[in-house]
C-alpha cells in the first residue's frame, strides 16, 4: 500500500460566495481511484483522473452536479 496525503476540495454552489471546503487527509491504499469511489458508494457520479508530472493524481467527480477535487500526494 502507498501512503497518501490527500487534499478533498468541494466547491461552495451558493451564488456569490467563492470560498470551497477543504479536508485533508493521510491515508494509505492501493488505488486512489477506488478510495474516492468509496467514498461515494451510493451517488451516481462520473470519475476523472489525472496524472501530473511530479507524480501527485487528481481525481474530479461529479456528484449531483458538484465536482469534487481530490488531490493525492505520495507521503
Amino acid at each position: 500500500m502507498t501512503e497518501y496525503e490527500v487534499i478533498h476540495e468541494i466547491p461552495n454552489s451558493c451564488s456569490g460566495n467563492q470560498m470551497r471546503d477543504v479536508f485533508f487527509h493521510e491515508i494509505e491504499c492501493d488505488s486512489p481511484a477506488d478510495w474516492v469511489r468509496s467514498r461515494h458508494p451510493e451517488d451516481h457520479y462520473e470519475l476523472e483522473e489525472d496524472v501530473q508530472a511530479d507524480g501527485s493524481i487528481i481525481i474530479y467527480v461529479t456528484v449531483k452536479g458538484l465536482i469534487n477535487k481530490y488531490i493525492f500526494t505520495k507521503i
